[in-house]
């Protein structure tokens, strides 16, 4: 060969591809390569994966394969909207069952908003397919479409649908939908105990409300609560714990401003409304989050884990008696985390956008 060191950098440059390591020695290793933007994964009890495309692919990757699934609803690619988060059914070795969340123009108006499905999953194909649940009416902004999906120890699911850019109608209005999480059974129907059902008007199936935009959402393996994170404007980026019929307050409470810098609100706390358990300023905009709870990482466990897309890391949080006392930048440059997951194996996986999906080694 005329030039053997470029045979050598192409060699290298490949290796450090598959396995490297950040400016923090967090080492990882790229399990699923060439994704764009893997905006949720879930792992299948055989450890394959499921991995949603925001452009609307749904992606079986199983032994060094990505086969895509057939039967898929038509999904809208708008703006932030397009295929979102991804969960199995607790029992889903017995039925196969999956949910997902994805932006449809499907409903009332023109442009889109957030859909929940389910399907069962049989030959790499959806069938029995279902929509549990659709946000109306449609909007043409490209904003705030949620949406992050976790199931309860009563096989209850709950989901996330930001507030689509409309901060002054949708989050504080319980008859709207948008700028909420919802809890419904597992078939769609509304739990007889959701806190308003028996409001007149109110959308029978809201959880919380007064939120932004949640694109991060676990349930919190120590505890059983709910926590989740938001979007704030510039700044004021939150985690919350999540409780029954609570209003979160945005946009009347907030530790952010506009983007411009001017203010939108002068307060950051009022009676009836929630604080955040953590906030962010300046925002990382957070997507994606984990719970450490195995032992594969014995200085990390009991940690949450949270995506920067502004900022390219992983927060690494370290918690005591319920607060954020210590922040670790992971991944630190790697690109855009999307989502993060704990997999059947004990190990954390995150969804880098332009990268793939990759495993974090022991540490």
């Amino acid at each position: 060969m005329k030039y053997p060191y470029l045979l050598l950098i192409s060699f290298l440059t490949l290796f450090f591809s598959c396995y490297s390591q950040d400016s923090n020695e967090t080492k990882y290793e790229i399990i699923v390569p060439d994704l764009d933007i893997p905006w949720g994964f879930t792992f299948l009890p055989d450890n394959s994966i499921l991995i949603t495309e925001k452009e609307g692919e749904l992606i079986h990757f199983k032994n060094g394969k990505k086969t895509i699934i057939a039967g898929m609803p038509e999904v809208t690619l708008r703006g932030q909207g397009g295929l979102m988060d991804i969960e199995l059914h607790p029992n889903f070795k017995k039925n196969n069952r999956i949910y997902f969340a994805y932006a449809s123009s499907e409903g009332e108006g023109k442009g889109a908003n957030t859909a929940l499905m389910s399907a069962v999953l049989k030959n790499n194909k959806l069938i029995n397919k279902k929509v549990l649940y659709k946000a109306n009416p449609n909007s043409r902004r490209g904003q705030h479409f949620g949406s992050r999906i976790v199931f309860d120890a009563q096989n209850r699911i709950y989901f996330s649908i930001g507030d689509r850019g409309n901060r002054d109608e949708n989050p504080q209005d319980i008859t709207k939908d948008c700028g909420k999480i919802y809890r419904l059974n597992d078939d769609g129907t509304i739990p007889a105990d959701n806190p308003f059902v028996n409001e007149t008007n109110a959308k029978k199936a809201i959880f919380s409300y007064g939120h932004r935009n949640p694109q991060g959402m676990e349930i919190n393996p120590f505890t059983n609560e709910i926590w989740s994170h938001e979007h704030g404007p510039k700044g004021g980026d939150e985690i919350n714990i999540i409780q029954k019929g609570k209003n979160y307050g945005w946009p009347v409470i907030s530790y952010g401003v506009n983007y411009s810098g001017s203010k939108f609100t002068e307060i950051t706390k009022k009676e009836g409304m929630e604080q955040p358990l953590h906030y962010w300023t300046p925002s990382i905009a957070p997507s994606g989050m984990a719970f450490i709870n195995s032992d594969v990482y014995p200085n990390w466990k009991g940690n949450l884990l949270v995506g920067s897309l502004k900022f390219q890391y992983i927060s690494n949080c370290t918690l005591q008696n319920g607060k954020v006392v210590k922040e670790e930048k992971i991944l630190e440059g790697l690109g855009r985390v999307r989502s993060i997951e704990q997999g059947n194996d004990g190990f954390i996986y995150a969804g880098v956008e332009g990268i793939g999906i990759v495993k974090i080694l022991a540490n």
